[in-house]
């Protein structure tokens, strides 16, 4: 997996899950609205996912953003012409997040995605307020580590999407050599963001993350891991590009060792398959604490778990 990109921030934005406001998905549309107030409150807040948007390979059209926090994610697919919707299930980033995106739907999703199928599926309603499917694009970057099922949420993303459309997906990777040196130690400690996240439910490897993508049903179109070697200060004094090539050398061959997180692009292959009502497919526990979008990765050897939320 290359790098092709040694800058990426982490992606930030509060993750819908845990015990939703109220019964149905509520929408603010932001009709030129301004952000007003500062980002007390905010948990995640940082330059969004530059790694993951690079990779959408689709002209500008309709995208989801799953987990949209404060609006990180949406405020640079707004940049380059994208018509966001964001979903988060707390009021205060729905408020940050309208600044960036023209409508944000306040939603628990562990109970789904509150809105009109997309291709290869029977036709619904949305829930009430709620903005209509089909998207060109839905985004799930630091979102799927904070849920039970994982698989479930990506099935949702496929039954909203377009045709022709595609699913970006960024997940950490939890056996980063930093993270694998506390293990070592014998220490496996929950913090307030990073790759141990407190909210995390599921945790992945590049390896992993590929694994779950591919086995959604979906085909990677692009993919791309960011970190790189423990340089430390030798990275202050050797040549960049002495330290990019190495950098891609080592992502490329010991992805699982070196990458802070995992970002793919996917598009489905064959139809979506949507269970029928009592197949006995169980149901995604609910998470007691309400999980949101944990950091990335800085630039390439630096800790992805130092970075700033989704």
């Amino acid at each position: 997996m290359d790098n092709a990109g040694t800058t990426a921030a982490g992606a930030g934005a509060r993750v819908a899950t845990g015990a939703s406001p109220a019964a149905s998905a509520t929408t603010s549309t932001n009709a030129g609205a301004s952000r007003t107030g500062g980002d007390e409150g905010l948990r995640y807040r940082n330059a969004g996912n530059r790694a993951l948007v690079d990779l959408i390979d689709i002209p500008p059209g309709r995208a989801l953003d799953c987990g949209c926090g404060a609006g990180d994610n949406a405020r640079l697919l707004t940049q380059r012409g994208w018509r966001v919707t964001g979903v988060t299930i707390d009021p205060a980033e729905g408020a940050a997040a309208a600044a960036h995106c023209a409508a944000v739907v306040l939603a628990d999703l562990t109970a789904g995605l509150p809105f009109a199928a997309g291709e290869g599926t029977p036709a619904g309603d949305p829930a009430p307020g709620a903005a209509a499917g089909p998207f060109d694009l839905v985004v799930l970057s630091h979102v799927l580590e904070h849920l039970a099922d994982p698989a479930a949420l990506l099935a949702e993303a496929r039954r909203v999407l377009a045709p022709g459309g595609r699913i970006a997906v960024a997940l950490p990777n939890v056996l980063h050599y930093r993270q694998r040196a506390e293990f070592l130690r014998g220490r496996f400690e929950y913090t307030e963001t990073g790759l141990m996240d407190a909210t995390h439910l599921r945790f992945f490897t590049v390896t992993s993350a590929r694994r779950l993508v591919e086995s959604a049903g979906l085909a990677i179109r692009a993919q791309r891991a960011t970190g790189g070697l423990p340089w430390w200060r030798l990275r202050d004094v050797l040549p960049a590009d002495v330290l990019d090539r190495a950098d891609r050398w080592a992502l490329r061959h010991r992805p699982d060792l070196f990458a802070g997180q995992a970002c793919f692009v996917a598009s489905p292959v064959g139809p979506v398959r949507v269970p029928a009502q009592g197949s006995g497919q169980r149901r995604p526990a609910r998470p007691r604490v309400p999980a949101r979008g944990a950091a990335g990765t800085g630039a390439p050897g630096a800790d992805p778990s130092s970075a700033g939320g989704r």
